[in-house]
């Protein structure tokens, strides 16, 4: 399985070389310089999202109030700003939102065992309707151009600072997965967690450490989508929830639990973006994204259920294989 997984990496960036050549024959501007190094920094915000959507995956778990959690801080933001409100204070209030509403599902879920699809997706609804009273069902806009350039730098003209802030997150939180004992926690949960619990694994605590984390990230995201966009509205941050699970998915990240990396996650936010941008340079409505975005995670789903199920059948069949032969003698 892991195999598969890694394999999935591969053919993740594979299919966006590929992506890339078959619509740059049909329109060579799609390939320039520019046009690719503005397709990577656009998946900068679902990167930062997907990175936090990691650590719940791999515990086996999963939260969908996330798309909910980044139109929030959107519009907190939005609404801070127009207050006269400082950068740094609007991203440390944007983390404490993120991090409480963490808490609240982690709660729900750890400790009254609601199941997480369940949790997440009533939190989901709170969450928007609180997001709509919020802004009053009115839009955000005229930002300070120093807030709204933290998406547009440049390093020298390719990589956007947000971008290669999510690039270098993600390495320091592949390390942290595989060189600590916490970070290792996050995937035995979700590979065994019943053995997890026999070599002392605090399942419920990484479990809630998982969702602050997942929270953190999503606020994150909608402070950085706000720079991005330039405006607020009442449902920004729809969506997102599906596009971070298929980035992950798509990056090699089972939902079962207990594997893949966070490279899978940037890996996967840049192919979305880059599905979204190609159906832009093809002229399809934009209303294809979710139905394309839908379709591919289901895929790789069955995918990945298929080829589970073969390895285990190899595994019994390799097991009944050791008994026979062991019987024989």
């Amino acid at each position: 399985m892991k195999n598969l997984l890694k394999q999935r990496e591969i053919v993740s960036i594979i299919f966006i070389i590929g992506l890339f050549v078959v619509v740059g024959l049909f329109n060579p501007q799609f390939l320039a310089l520019e046009n690719i190094f503005q397709i990577v920094n656009n998946s900068a915000v679902y990167a930062m999202v997907a990175l936090g959507m990691c650590f719940v995956l791999f515990t086996g778990e999963i939260d969908v109030s996330i798309g909910a959690i980044v139109g929030l801080t959107a519009a907190i933001t939005g609404k801070m700003l127009n207050g006269g409100a400082s950068i740094f204070s609007v991203f440390i209030v944007a983390i404490i939102v993120g991090m409480v509403i963490g808490i609240i599902n982690a709660l729900g879920i750890v400790l009254f065992k609601i199941p997480s699809i369940i949790m997440t997706l009533g939190m989901m609804g709170i969450i928007r309707g609180f997001q709509y009273i919020y802004t009053n069902g009115q839009w955000l806009q005229d930002f300070p151009n120093e807030f709204l350039n933290i998406s547009q730098e440049t390093i020298g003209g390719t990589f956007g600072y947000v971008f290669a802030s999510a690039l270098v997150i993600a390495i320091l939180l592949y390390f942290f997965t595989k060189k600590t004992m916490v970070g290792k926690s996050f995937k035995a949960v979700g590979d065994n967690i019943d053995g997890a619990r026999l070599i002392g694994i605090p399942v419920e605590r990484i479990k809630f450490l998982s969702y602050i984390i997942c929270g953190s990230f999503a606020a994150i995201g909608g402070v950085l989508y706000a720079s991005r966009i330039g405006f607020v509205t009442p449902t920004d941050g729809t969506g997102y929830e599906m596009t971070a699970i298929a980035a992950c998915v798509i990056g090699g990240i089972a939902l079962e639990g207990g594997q893949g990396s966070t490279f899978g996650a940037i890996i996967g936010s840049i192919l979305m973006t880059s599905i979204s941008s190609i159906l832009v340079f093809l002229n399809f409505p934009s209303t294809f994204n979710n139905t394309i975005t839908g379709g591919i995670l289901i895929a790789i789903v069955v995918i990945g259920a298929i080829s589970n199920q073969r390895t285990q059948e190899n595994i019994r069949k390799e097991r009944l294989r050791v008994r026979v032969e062991q019987g024989g003698e």
